[in-house]
């Protein structure tokens, strides 16, 4: 069962290339299908979320990070009788447009393109299924329905003021209403993608030694959590004690996120898809206690472990990477693999057409590839990785 304001497939506003639909599939079934068998979500698996991705097996990639808020979405989907199938496509597309290193990685492609148009996350990620991913016969991209797009293009919120270049010229082909809120199924894939990085922040920063039990235990819903396990389960071990903690916290932020939203969808009068995107507001929020709670908890984090001595080490290596490798392949587009020769050839006449096209080669790269690439072409590579320690169990 489904809610009115739920987006409905069978009223989807289609593809931008027309397709026959699957006899078994909704049309958003198949968008998350294509998104799962695309070659940028398989990149993700060697992606940065926080520390480089083969620091630690245990640490998470943009890839298990982009399964967590999955997981998260579909249940907050499922409990606000949303369409499931929408939410989990743009949940597992939301980072697609990643380069490598992380969030690093993007401040550095940004500062190498501005002269350029800049370079923006979200919008690569649209670019990415609209055109970069090219294997289909009839079409350059993955053809998602237009709910997918719009879910992608402003899972954040309205995009307003000077678009990114990426977002910008797909849009001028097909327009995705930027200037309103998404559907709440996207609405809900955004504050998912909080919940799971909070959640798994925490565990990482815990297991690489960047701070302890400790540290954390007097912060908003920890105290408790811990005060809880300890409670229920007294002289538990460490570790799982951290987990039984970490876990409660977690469930405090799902079920935050549904009852707010709950009450906001009720209030709100919506009746269908469309009513959702034209309120003005976003239907889908934390509480504000929750809010208030969930910033301290970051603001520990952005201290403790984003900038953490041991991790500043880290952006400073590879953003070396990304700003020598930038010019080098800028000056010396041959040096890009075949597949990048015909999109070279038409660009060697236009500055801002190759930096956009290096910027695209680039932002597709994984981190270890990255690393590899500068070895092989310029030599010096940082020894990426040693700086942090498992010191956690």
């Amino acid at each position: 069962m489904r809610a009115s304001f739920a987006s409905d497939p069978d009223l989807a506003r289609g593809r931008r290339v027309h397709e026959d639909e699957s006899s078994f599939r909704s049309c958003f079934q198949r968008d998350r299908d294509r998104i799962i068998h695309a070659s940028a979500f398989r990149r993700l698996k060697h992606k940065t979320q926080v520390f480089v991705e083969h620091e630690g097996d245990y640490y998470r990639t943009r890839l298990t990070h982009s399964i967590e808020v999955a997981q998260v979405a579909r249940t907050v989907a499922g409990a606000l009788y949303l369409n499931a199938e929408l939410t989990e496509a743009v949940a597992l597309a939301h980072d697609l447009g990643h380069p490598p290193f992380g969030h690093t990685g993007e401040d550095a492609l940004h500062v190498l393109m501005a002269p350029y148009g800049g370079f923006d996350h979200n919008a690569q990620a649209i670019k990415i299924v609209t055109s970069l991913e090219r294997h289909y016969a009839d079409f350059d991209g993955l053809n998602l329905t237009w709910e997918t797009l719009e879910g992608i293009a402003k899972h954040n919120g309205p995009v307003t003021g000077d678009l990114p270049h990426a977002l910008a010229d797909y849009n001028a082909l097909h327009d995705l209403e930027l200037h309103t809120h998404a559907s709440a199924e996207a609405q809900v894939a955004a504050l998912a993608d909080d919940i799971a990085y909070n959640n798994h922040d925490l565990h990482d920063g815990l297991r690489a030694g960047l701070f302890t039990e400790e540290d954390i235990a007097e912060l908003p819903l920890l105290k408790a959590s811990f005060a809880e396990v300890d409670k229920l389960h007294p002289g538990l071990d460490k570790s799982r004690r951290r987990h039984e903690a970490l876990r409660r916290v977690f469930g405090l932020m799902v079920a935050d996120v549904i009852d707010t939203s709950r009450h906001l969808l009720v209030e709100s009068g919506a009746h269908s898809a469309q009513d959702i995107r034209e309120l003005g507001y976003p239907v889908i929020q934390f509480s504000a206690g929750m809010w208030r709670d969930l910033g301290e908890i970051r603001k520990f984090l952005f201290t403790r472990m984003y900038r953490a001595p041991e991790v500043m080490v880290i952006r400073a290596d590879v953003t070396r990477v990304v700003e020598e490798l930038f010019p080098l392949f800028l000056d010396k587009p041959e040096l890009m693999p075949e597949n990048w020769t015909e999109s070279i050839a038409g660009a060697r006449s236009d500055l801002t057409i190759l930096a956009r096209i290096v910027s695209d080669y680039i932002a597709g790269m994984t981190d270890r590839f990255a690393l590899q690439e500068h070895e092989r072409l310029i030599g010096n590579t940082p020894r990426v990785g040693v700086h942090v320690t498992n010191r956690g169990s």
